[in-house]
């Protein structure tokens, strides 16, 4: 069984049919902590870790990742949160896909927050809300190419954008930075937009495609390392097989 956490990075795509995962992998909303755990436990042999959930609920656990690693389940990471555990988790294994999983793994990008955004709940299609760092800052380059931006916006724009809490970041919220005159923040807007890359979306696109062409089965490689089950991965453990208990007592059969 394959699984990957999938939310605004692929928003819109796989509900409207633009892009068909395989069907041997399962789509599930964006991780929170214990979701990969509750994965390994349910069979999966390659998981797919895209979005995440990190405001209101805890993140995706390191040490749950290590957990599937020593498991024998293959781990790709990338596109969103997805790259940032990547980065930090691919001395034990984890494979890393894409060009913002290469940022964080060569340190160009080292900031959480530069793949982070607002979207609507998974019930309503995971809408992104506000745009990621990285799909402006690739938006700001691609339109500096194409010759369309002064050298003054060329050089001023990436530090704006990162200066805009994420929540508030869109490309119109950098161009109104930009320039206090509507009109001429109304046309860098119109100019970003027309160059708009979601690099996010390339990545997770990459990802799945990776995930399509490994083996459905459990990996048989002998790692060097021997993950430290603590006394809070011990109680996390316990508390996760706890809820999913009395999840399976609580459902009623079909």
């Amino acid at each position: 069984m394959k699984v990957a956490f999938v939310g605004p990075s692929l928003w819109g795509e796989i509900e409207h049919g633009s892009f068909a995962p395989a069907p041997s992998v399962i789509i599930r909303p964006p991780a929170a902590q214990g979701d990969i755990f509750a994965a390994v436990k349910d069979g999966a042999t390659v998981i797919g870790l895209i979005d995440g959930l990190y405001e209101n609920v805890a993140a995706p656990w390191h040490k749950e990742i290590l957990f599937a690693l020593q498991s024998g389940v293959a781990i790709l990471g990338g596109a969103s949160l997805g790259a940032l555990r990547a980065a930090e988790c691919a001395a034990f294994g984890m494979i890393g896909v894409g060009r913002i999983f290469d940022d964080y793994a060569k340190e160009r990008r080292i900031d959480d927050s530069d793949v982070a955004q607002i979207h609507s709940p998974t019930e309503l299609g995971s809408f992104p809300l506000s745009a990621a760092l990285v799909n402006v800052d690739a938006t700001i380059d691609r339109a500096g190419l194409a010759g369309v931006l002064s050298d003054e916006e060329r050089t001023a724009l990436p530090k704006i954008a990162r200066s805009i809490f994420f929540k508030d970041l869109t490309l119109d919220s950098v161009a109104s930075a930009f320039y206090d005159d509507k009109q001429r923040a109304r046309d860098l807007g119109e100019r970003l937009s027309r160059h708009w890359i979601d690099q996010k979306r390339i990545d997770a696109r990459q990802l799945m495609d990776a995930m399509e062409s490994m083996p459905d089965e459990m990996s048989r490689v002998r790692l060097s390392w021997q993950m430290r089950e603590s006394g809070i991965w011990m109680a996390f453990t316990a508390a996760e097989r706890r809820n999913a208990l009395a999840t399976n007592e609580g459902s009623s059969p079909s």
